[in-house]
């Protein structure tokens, strides 16, 4: 048969009582962590991670809660004994668009569903149609797809293309208002900069942009499910994420978001048969206006439902709470950097949950002394740069572990 929204996630319940899940602190029946009080979001028996070491390498892939695992494994289960309906599967994309929509203050019919960040950029850049002598200005905190997007267009399209560089780690409104202009067609930034979690101010460069008739787009993945977002409240124009960080999902699924306002002018850069609202007679077709004409084929849909129960995560959660809990961390990360005489890449008060910083030791030392200490990272920028990210899930214990660490080699 074919199974109901109610009947799949009652499956996946069934499944987290069989194997004994915890489903938050309140339920886990002793948790360490929640009886000594280091557990401020009552979450971490949700996270297997925890018992694995220090994970503090979030910002490269974040690691999911038990709940959303076990809906991609109900999922998959389905698919080997009764496989759910497209219909169904389409029903549960529907759900995981409105939760987005919620998550960050939008409407269900600006949300879509792409396969990764970066088509989200490629879709706009098509739609904008941009020619020689047009601008676009971005930062050089953004990620490389950018760079290679750009690149691409100014050689084939004779576009110019400007990059505000940044001072001290930030690239500040001001900055990016030199390079803008009335040729400017669109401004791109990473909300959050993969580089050294930089902040930046969206409703700022969405003033800047509108101001000159131009568009801001974002690169999301770093920001989306850890810091608070009203996407109506700053006048951003668009932006994707790809769901494997910070919104604790898998791969495969990244959710795309277009004003309203602008849906008309950003056309789907391919069809198929998802395009379709409605079949009329002679092989002709009324296509989706809104978000959903964007979605055009079979998706991941195992992906889609590890999102959708991510989305349910988050939103008990409140990425509020989620922002006010790992910001704290990252700054005592960075002050605890800043006092062992560290130069450190990410601006003091920088409100995201990524602090970056150089290191200037050998590198099989650290590695041998975080190795010890079971703590992940990351290592960046030719190995000169260490990058660290606490999550919801992280403690101010863990925090002190990495402090230990860094201290010992300082």
């Amino acid at each position: 048969m074919d199974y109901t929204r109610r009947e799949f996630i009652g499956m996946v319940s069934a499944a987290a009582a069989l194997t004994g899940v915890a489903c938050g602190a309140e339920e886990s029946g002793g948790s360490a962590d929640a009886l000594a009080g280091d557990d401020p979001l009552g979450v971490r028996p949700d996270f297997p991670v925890v018992s694995e070491g220090v994970y503090l390498n979030s910002p490269y892939i974040t690691p999911s809660p038990r709940q959303a695992i076990e809906a991609a494994q109900a999922f998959l289960e389905a698919k080997a004994r009764d496989p759910i309906s497209l219909g169904n599967m389409l029903g549960e994309t529907t759900a995981a668009r409105q939760k987005y929509a919620q998550l960050i203050g939008a409407s269900e019919a600006e949300v879509s569903m792409l396969f990764a960040t970066s088509d989200g950029e490629n879709v706009v850049t098509r739609a904008l149609d941009l020619k020689q002598g047009d601008n676009v200005v971005i930062d050089d905190l953004h990620y490389t797809t950018t760079y290679v997007l750009y690149s691409h267009l100014r050689k084939t399209r004779g576009i110019d293309l400007r990059i505000v560089k940044n001072k001290d780690g930030a690239a500040t409104p001001e900055a990016f208002a030199e390079l803008v202009d009335d040729r400017t067609r669109l401004i791109s930034v990473s909300w959050i900069s993969h580089v050294n979690g930089y902040h930046h101010d969206l409703k700022a460069l969405a003033d800047l942009a509108h101001a000159h008739n131009a568009y801001l787009y974002a690169d999301s993945i770093q920001g989306t499910g850890v810091v608070t977002l009203d996407a109506r409240a700053t006048g951003i124009d668009f932006f994707t994420s790809g769901t494997y960080k910070w919104l604790l999902g898998g791969y495969g699924v990244a959710p795309f978001y277009v004003r309203e306002e602008l849906m008309d002018l950003i056309t789907p850069d391919r069809l198929g048969g998802l395009s379709v609202a409605n079949e009329l007679e002679n092989h002709e077709f009324e296509l989706h206006s809104d978000a959903r004409k964007h979605i055009y084929a079979t998706l991941g849909f195992g992906s889609v439902f590890q999102l959708s129960a991510a989305l349910d995560y988050l939103l008990k959660v409140g990425v509020e709470n989620i922002e006010r809990h790992t910001v704290a961390l990252a700054h005592r990360i960075h002050q605890g950097l800043t006092d062992q005489g560290y130069r450190v890449n990410t601006p003091a008060g920088n409100r995201s949950a990524i602090v970056a910083f150089w290191h200037d030791k050998e590198v099989e030392k650290v590695k041998t002394a975080m190795e010890a200490a079971r703590i992940k990272f990351s290592f960046r920028e030719d190995n000169t740069q260490i990058r660290v990210g606490p999550a919801l899930f992280n403690n101010g214990s863990e925090i002190d572990r990495f402090l230990e660490v860094t201290g010992s080699l300082a």
